[in-house]
């Protein structure tokens, strides 16, 4: 069995930020140009999915950096993690606007 120095070997607290500061960089961005561009749509609802949806994102790249680069960082164990951990991503962006919107009541 691993004990928690083994498991987080290679674990690196500044590639971690940064991993997560792109994963919530990504919806965060698109969905500000989505509001720029429509600037007389915007309404105070729509900040709470401008602040979930990029939580879901950090929580997603978060797990993307462990499982490419900590957990298993060479091999064909290493592809086959960053396909799945990519599916995650996009499964914890989903999952947060699915959160985000049923809270404003606008998920039907």
């Amino acid at each position: 069995m691993k004990t928690n120095i083994e498991f987080l070997r290679g674990f690196k607290p500044k590639s971690a930020f940064v991993a997560g500061l792109i994963g919530a960089s990504i919806p965060l961005s698109w969905l500000a140009f989505i509001i720029l561009t429509k600037e007389d749509l915007f309404e105070a609802w729509m900040l709470i999915p401008l602040t979930f949806i990029p939580f879901g994102g950090i929580f997603g790249a978060l797990f993307f950096y462990l499982m490419g680069f900590v957990w298993f960082p060479t091999g064909n164990k290493k592809l086959v993690a960053l396909m799945f951990s990519t599916l995650i991503y996009f499964i914890a962006i989903w999952i947060s606007a699915v959160l985000a919107f049923s809270v404003t009541g606008h998920w039907d």
